[in-house]
């Protein structure tokens, strides 16, 4: 009986080395857009709230200097 012998090389490996790589980097980014994603929404209500102190004192500071309030 033949006996076969499968053996990995270093070509093999090389490509299981670049996929891990690309793999690796991939998931990087998606722990990075996770965390932005996360520490943007839990900032929201306080942005808009500021947003919106910013706007209004914006309009009426303005008017009440042109004397029209």
């Amino acid at each position: 009986m033949a006996e076969e012998v499968t053996q990995a090389g270093p070509i093999r490996m090389t490509a299981i080395n670049n996929m891990m790589d690309s793999i690796r980097y991939k998931a990087q980014i998606l722990a990075r857009t996770t965390k932005l994603e996360s520490g943007i929404m839990g900032m929201g209500i306080l942005g808009f709230a500021i947003g919106l102190i910013v706007a209004v004192l914006l309009i009426v500071i303005p008017a009440l200097m042109l004397g029209a309030i």
